[in-house]
């Protein structure tokens, strides 16, 4: 008997029905463009953090503050973790983020938080790669849709253990600042924004790739804080990712990410987003 699986008659009909955008991001809370603006008129450099290559560090940005992730030496790519400052289990939701704007985020699109929680932690108030749209290979920069290299998977393909990859910088840059055993922080790492990344799906495969990063020095994005956030930066192994992929053969360069200040005035009006507001009753009275 053939395992051999026949298309149905009206296999072409099936397939050309028109698809839908999933959400209906319209009702979504408005990203109040001019106030951001008007707020980056005023900002003061408060700190500067310095990310070494194929290594992560922690930062903090209070709320109200800006973070930029800048390109200082050469073309690098950053995996950024973000949590809530005083609840770790409020975390970066990569998944939501990517439904509710796209694969691939720049200006005006947020990072949103966890459930329950689900709100804004983040949003994205200038980068200077959004020239760079989706070019003919279906790639675009700064992707929620990759993970992070991680030592597990790279155990698994290459039998080999390799210190280096994202999720075990960011684990140990998190245990640093935790001052706690870096096997039980591991678990707060999460999927990450892909900074600086050039990525895409492959036309005929639909495969994940990627290329390399379209950053040159001076290039760099920036973020406005709406909670106090703890933020942790790896400089990937990959170094600008056009080539290979945790090892330590490829170049790699820091990057950098400066605190700013707006003034204080700018702030008066502004309020931080509320938790989500579902009873979480979950059908259960």
């Amino acid at each position: 008997m053939s395992d051999r699986v026949i298309a149905p008659a009206d296999a072409d009909e099936r397939r050309a029905i028109k698809p839908l955008v999933c959400y209906e991001v319209d009702s979504l809370p408005n990203v109040d463009s001019a106030f951001y603006e008007q707020a980056r008129e005023s900002l003061t450099l408060v700190s500067t953090t310095v990310v070494a290559p194929r290594d992560a560090n922690t930062f903090v940005v209070p709320e109200g503050h800006f973070f930029r992730i800048k390109s200082v030496e050469g073309s690098q790519v950053g995996d950024l973790n973000l949590w809530n400052q005083h609840d770790l289990s409020e975390r970066f939701f990569s998944g939501k983020t990517r439904q509710l704007h796209a694969t691939h985020v720049t200006r005006g699109d947020r990072l949103w938080s966890s459930i329950p929680s689900l709100r804004a932690m983040a949003t994205i108030t200038h980068d200077t790669l959004e020239w760079y749209g989706y070019d003919q290979h279906g790639a675009g920069v700064h992707d929620v849709i990759g993970t992070r290299c991680d030592p597990y998977t790279n155990y698994m393909l290459k039998g080999e253990d390799y210190h280096h990859c994202c999720h075990s910088n960011l684990s140990r840059a998190l245990a640093t600042y935790l001052n706690k055993p870096v096997q039980e922080v591991e678990l707060h790492i999460h999927d990450v924004m892909n900074v600086f990344m050039c990525t895409g799906f492959t036309l005929d495969t639909h495969q994940y790739f990627m290329k390399a990063s379209p950053v040159r020095p001076g290039d760099y994005i920036e973020f406005f804080a709406e909670m106090d956030l703890l933020g942790a930066l790896s400089a990937c192994p990959g170094g600008n990712c056009g080539s290979s992929h945790s090892d330590d053969a490829t170049p790699c360069y820091p990057l950098h990410v400066d605190i700013l200040k707006p003034a204080d005035e700018v702030l008066s009006s502004w309020k931080k987003a509320p938790a989500n507001g579902y009873s979480r009753t979950h059908g259960i009275s």
